[in-house]
């Protein structure tokens, strides 16, 4: 069974919802796409019964700070398990060049050189280019740049079981790579706040979507079920009602709005 657990919804500035990231799970294998902005990472694996130590493959989709912090917490579990022998695996680390050279930076500012000695031996960077393919858990991941208006950030495609997925990162899909998506099973996309609030979270000054645009661009692309994320989080227990309903006026196929830690099972 192929499962999507969201271990955060939330966009960069949230405080009830985590930042957006995510667990693909096959077969009792993790590969974690992005690590939130903090500790809380560690929390949330928990909490999704999720031993960090399982964790193989990690994929962080740019630099910006709710989506690589929780890297570096991780790294400090990992190192000091790798210093006393409890990690023996190597985990890989695939991002595109402008998050790795962020990485090496700041691990260099906020960890102890003996610390990041040990992450450097378990740890495998694999620096992506544009449309790269890597075999993950046994599933064949593309690996794309989005053609961000902001910093440099890459999304895939996959194909779970027999649905195929897109993970379009957290910018609103460059109208480059819509043909590229056109008819898939499930696609990704953020949803920074309702149509009628734009105004006070200003979403596409940020390069986000509101609920209403997103959904939009997704019908035209026939794409079959839906899931928004990287929302605000003002509107507590409603938030996914609000943006179910005003998705479904847009979208003519499923609309998943998860919460934070909710699985979501492909199927």
């Amino acid at each position: 069974m192929n499962k999507i657990i969201m271990l955060g919804t939330g966009n960069g500035g949230t405080l009830e919802l985590f930042n957006t990231c995510f667990v693909i799970q096959n077969d009792d294998q993790n590969f974690l796409v992005d690590t939130g902005g903090g500790i809380e990472i560690v929390r949330r694996l928990q909490q999704a019964k999720i031993d960090y130590k399982s964790i193989k493959h990690i994929f962080i989709s740019h630099s910006h700070t709710d989506h690589i912090l929780g890297l570096f917490w991780l790294f400090k579990k990992l190192s000091r398990d790798a210093m006393h022998g409890l990690l023996k695996d190597k985990i890989n680390i695939y991002c595109n060049d402008v998050v790795f050279e962020a990485i090496k930076v700041v691990s260099a500012q906020i960890l102890p050189d003996k610390l990041m000695d040990a992450i450097y031996s378990i740890v495998d960077f694999k620096v992506l280019k544009d449309n790269q393919q890597c075999e993950i858990n046994g599933i064949t991941y593309t690996f794309f740049d989005i053609q961000a208006k902001g910093t440099k950030q890459f999304g895939f495609t996959c194909t779970l079981g027999d649905k195929k997925l897109a993970f379009l990162g957290d910018e609103t899909l460059n109208p480059n790579l819509y043909s590229r998506f056109v008819g898939f099973d499930y696609a990704m996309h953020e949803a920074f706040c309702l149509e009628a609030e734009e105004k006070i979270f200003h979403a596409y000054e940020k390069h986000h979507s509101t609920t209403k645009s997103a959904s939009e661009t997704m019908n035209q692309l026939q794409i079959k079920n839906l899931i928004l994320y990287h929302t605000e989080d003002s509107h507590g227990s409603a938030r996914k009602s609000l943006y179910t309903r005003e998705a479904q006026k847009f979208f003519k196929g499923k609309v998943f709005v998860p919460d934070d830690l909710e699985t979501i099972v492909i199927e």
